[in-house]
């Protein structure tokens, strides 16, 4: 891959990331999942990222929670090769590692234990619903070419640890969809929090949810982050999730 297609970006205060100036680009669901994800389970030691893609939530996680062993599965080889390279780059090689793969052929062999923590950003938009981008990287964050959220949940219950969690973004719009693949993987929904973009939108840009084991039973917290408030600025709230990760505004 040629040098100038790539750029390196912080995304955390001292990690960076390296990314294709006109491909996939690292976004707020991956924030917003990290962020819930590292406070939601911060002393695990056992952390896998489904789809990982570029990295974007493997290393904003990783570099909370220094302890864990972090691993990742991505089916895309150029996206595996990057966040192979922005391991590498930021020193956490011993302890974390990507295999290319498709999440929903992940047997328990591997990670080769259980994981407390496991999170996915899947694509939001069924086959068929929208045109697909030509290039590889783009089409596979919109569309559901290898699954849904609802894979994702499978995926992830087959490795999570008996106390472990479930981070997922998904469809702000479609909260069934989260709620249906849930019951079908043996999970259960602990938390909800809805991304809203600013004061006048309708419905949540995105929905960031967190998940157990349903013999965990309880209800579903649902919460709400604005990003931006009326003065068009960002909230204490999205600063402070910036700021989790060493973020300036």
């Amino acid at each position: 891959m040629p040098q100038e297609e790539l750029s390196s970006d912080a995304i955390t205060a001292d990690f960076r990331i390296f990314q294709r100036r006109r491909g996939h680009r690292f976004s707020l669901d991956d924030l917003a999942t990290a962020w819930e994800a590292a406070r939601g389970r911060p002393e695990a030691k056992c952390y896998l990222d489904l789809g990982c893609g570029i990295g974007s939530v493997l290393l904003m996680v990783a570099w909370r929670l220094q302890q864990a062993r972090v691993f990742g599965i991505e089916a895309l080889a150029l996206s595996a090769e990057l966040a192979r390279r922005s391991i590498t780059a930021n020193g956490i090689d011993g302890r974390a590692s990507v295999a290319v793969g498709d999440l929903r052929e992940l047997s328990g062999s591997w990670p080769d234990q259980r994981c407390d923590l496991v999170t996915g950003t899947p694509p939001y938009l069924p086959v068929g619903t929208a045109l697909a981008s030509p290039d590889p990287q783009r089409a596979a964050a919109r569309i559901e070419l290898r699954g849904g959220v609802e894979d994702y949940l499978v995926a992830a219950a087959r490795v999570l640890s008996r106390d472990g969690l479930v981070v997922v973004c998904a469809d702000g719009r479609r909260p069934e969809r989260v709620v249906e693949g849930a019951e079908r993987a043996g999970l259960r929904p602990l938390r909800r929090r809805d991304i809203m973009p600013h004061n006048d939108a309708t419905a949540p840009l995105l929905s960031v949810w967190s998940l157990t084991n349903a013999t965990r039973a309880r209800h579903t917290e649902h919460l709400t982050l604005l990003i931006r408030g009326e003065d068009g600025q960002q909230t204490e709230e999205a600063r402070e999730m910036r700021a989790f990760f060493g973020l300036s505004q």
